[in-house]
């Protein structure tokens, strides 16, 4: 598994450049999977182990869509498949498919394992807090996002959200600003979770970013 384990790293190294969406990012819910199975019981962790690796292996073929069509969880779950296969990792493809295919918070897939579980709580803990802020921030960057936007958020979502929705994915990017994913997606985080431990850490976090937000609204309209 080690074995296996770092040529999959490899892999991922290879494919993922966006600065939020690097091998950081994967390692950290890696090792936030860790920690949450912790507190569970009857958890495989090489499926968990190795759907944290992958689970953002389409990342940066969704972001480059702007049409909002591309899902990087079902496109990665593919790929996955086609990686696990060429290096011989031939056990429990499909179980680790289904936790890639369904970690992802803009989506009706809901993970029913509880690895799939766990992916999907680590993945949202990473961009909550003080490291959610700062990813909102690398992205907002890389795709020229104003630092905050004043546009109204059911008027945004009609726009930019795939289908109109609140879950539907973001068509242009660069129109996104960190305060309307914040209002759209980081704040609804807590009650989306499975696991206890992951709901506590959560809550912690996202009351520190009801905070900062606040403060730089008032920033932004010139106010002490």
């Amino acid at each position: 598994m080690e074995q296996k384990s770092k040529k999959i790293q490899k892999i991922v190294e290879k494919e993922l450049s966006c600065s939020a969406h690097n091998m950081a990012h994967v390692m950290r819910v890696y090792n936030l999977c860790l920690l949450l199975a912790k507190s569970e019981s009857n958890v495989n962790l090489d499926i968990l182990k190795t759907a944290a690796l992958l689970h953002d292996i389409a990342k940066i073929k969704e972001d480059q869509d702007n049409s909002g069509n591309i899902d990087h969880a079902i496109l990665g779950a593919k790929m996955a498949e086609e990686i696990l296969k060429k290096i011989g990792h031939d056990n429990d493809i499909e179980q680790v498919k289904h936790c890639i295919s369904t970690h992802r918070f803009r989506s009706d897939n809901k993970p029913n394992t509880i690895e799939a579980k766990i992916l999907f709580d680590a993945d949202k803990l990473d961009v909550i807090g003080t490291i959610g802020i700062a990813r909102s921030y690398m992205i907002a960057g890389q795709y020229g996002q104003s630092i905050y936007s004043n546009t109204l958020i059911d008027e945004y979502i009609k726009k930019n959200l795939v289908g109109g929705e609140i879950n539907g994915r973001i068509k242009d990017i660069s129109k996104h600003a960190p305060n309307i994913e914040f209002e759209t997606k980081l704040k609804h985080i807590p009650k989306k979770l499975f696991t206890q431990k992951a709901k506590e850490i959560a809550q912690k976090r996202i009351e520190f970013m009801k905070k900062y937000f606040k403060q730089l609204k008032k920033e932004i309209n010139g106010k002490i």
